[in-house]
């Protein structure tokens, strides 16, 4: 994930963004182990409204981290060529993320290979997993965001010289209404991991926060508490209307990123943690040393393995559906723990090696 790790600029301090991309991190982990299938409940039951709430609070964090890659984006825009630019991006972001989606490729192929052998013996076809893995790698899981992402960065650089005008903005936003339409229209596929052009305004409404900062912190200081939570709270129910509307209509994503009430709620949720902004525990996480590791193992351990650690006490997504209340929210939680605590160690016992370049981290270990 860009901008996600040791990218701060020098020249000014933006401890606010580790806290704020850590925090956006967890809310992608959890909403990674908290999804048990969008369509698992019937409308309107209790176990419907409980998964809605716990899908719902984590999904600020795709848009909140193109929000952050767009705050810093024009640092480094002044700083480097485009060419050096790129350069920098595939070095840090792009290399270790081939490494860990084809390391997940192939563990789609291999956990296909042993479910078939054991329950299906002769029915394992390489070829098909293969392209079938292909599609579940880049277009379905959380690796999708680095393609989406390098699109974003060409847009952008191809309009360089028009990064701060108002005029472009308009542009992207069209294209971003355009996918919050489509969640309803389905004019093409409705799932936000294909939307190619949905993320840009993103990167560039960053990159006017960053231009404005002064006015915009200012503002942020002067309002009080309140105003920002019931912004919060407002958005939330908002997010709740639209998706009961868009699972009623059998959508393929009734809880996509981009849908308009979920625009309104990641910003929401972005100004609200702009106005907290100090996490004091947050700095026990070392988001500049974990957040991007955490980004590229977290799926392979919720694909392969959370699901077998739980396998002996009966639970798995198959028997949600069975589950009160109450052993949902269990159940969700501790996915999100279980996975989110296997991750952390396995970044930071990485990072101490000399293969830390393999979660991005290209910042000489201290002696």
């Amino acid at each position: 994930m860009p901008n996600l790790i040791n990218e701060a600029p020098a020249k000014r301090n933006y401890d606010f963004i580790d806290h704020i991309r850590c925090l956006a991190m967890m809310s992608i982990v959890a909403d990674h182990n908290f999804n048990v299938g969008d369509y698992a409940f019937k409308a309107y039951t209790t176990n419907y409204w409980v998964y809605f709430v716990d899908i719902q609070l984590a999904k600020f964090g795709t848009i909140t981290f193109f929000l952050l890659a767009g705050f810093l984006l024009g640092d480094k825009f002044a700083e480097y060529s485009p060419g050096q630019y790129l350069n920098r991006r595939f070095k840090s972001t792009f290399k270790p993320w081939i490494i860990w989606s084809l390391a997940f490729l192939a563990v789609i192929i291999i956990k296909e290979a042993v479910i078939d052998a054991k329950f299906y013996p002769g029915r394992f076809n390489f070829a098909q997993t293969f392209i079938s893995g292909l599609s579940t790698v880049y277009l379905f899981s959380n690796y999708w965001f680095i393609i989406n992402f390098l699109i974003c960065i060409a847009i952008l650089l191809l309009f360089k010289k028009s990064l701060y005008s108002w005029k472009l903005g308009a542009v992207l936003l069209l294209l971003t209404l355009f996918y919050s339409l489509n969640c309803f229209y389905e004019w093409i596929f409705p799932v936000h991991t294909t939307a190619l052009f949905g993320f840009v305004f993103f990167l560039w409404l960053g990159a006017q926060i960053n231009k404005n900062w002064k006015i915009i912190d200012q503002k942020v200081t002067a309002l009080p508490f309140y105003i920002f939570l019931i912004a919060f709270v407002i958005t939330f129910a908002l997010s709740g209307f639209e998706s009961t509307r868009l699972f009623a209509m059998k959508s393929a994503e009734p809880f996509n990123t981009l849908r308009f009430s979920n625009i309104l709620y990641s910003l929401a949720t972005f100004a609200l943690l702009l106005k907290i902004r100090d996490f004091k525990l947050i700095k026990y996480f070392k988001p500049r040393e974990t957040t991007y590791g955490i980004y590229l193992v977290h799926y392979i351990l919720v694909y392969a393995l959370v699901d077998e650690i739980l396998r002996p006490f009966n639970l798995n997504i198959g028997m949600v559906k069975y589950l009160s209340a109450g052993g949902l929210i269990v159940y969700q939680y501790v996915r999100f723990i279980i996975v989110y605590i296997l991750t952390f160690a396995i970044v930071i016992s990485i990072n101490r090696t000399r293969y830390r370049w393999l979660i991005g981290n290209n910042i000489p270990r201290k002696k």
